[in-house]
């Protein structure tokens, strides 16, 4: 299925989960927020919410500065 990461285009399996898609992009531990369609998906969330085809996904990572 395609669906939308940070702008990006990107073919995945059918079925897969948010906790899932951060183990095959090496991101896990380093994005502290996550959003499908505009909505944000709780952490506890990321092992059982689904990915569907279409969907665009934003991973977020907070940066300190001033």
């Amino acid at each position: 299925m395609t669906i939308i990461i940070n702008g990006k285009i990107q073919e995945l399996r059918e079925g897969i989960t948010l906790e899932e898609i951060l183990k095959e992009l090496s991101l896990v531990g380093k994005v502290m927020a996550a959003a499908v369609n505009m909505n944000i998906v709780k952490q506890n969330d990321w092992n059982s919410f689904v990915l569907c085809e279409g969907d665009k996904l934003e991973l977020l990572d907070f940066v300190g500065g001033g």
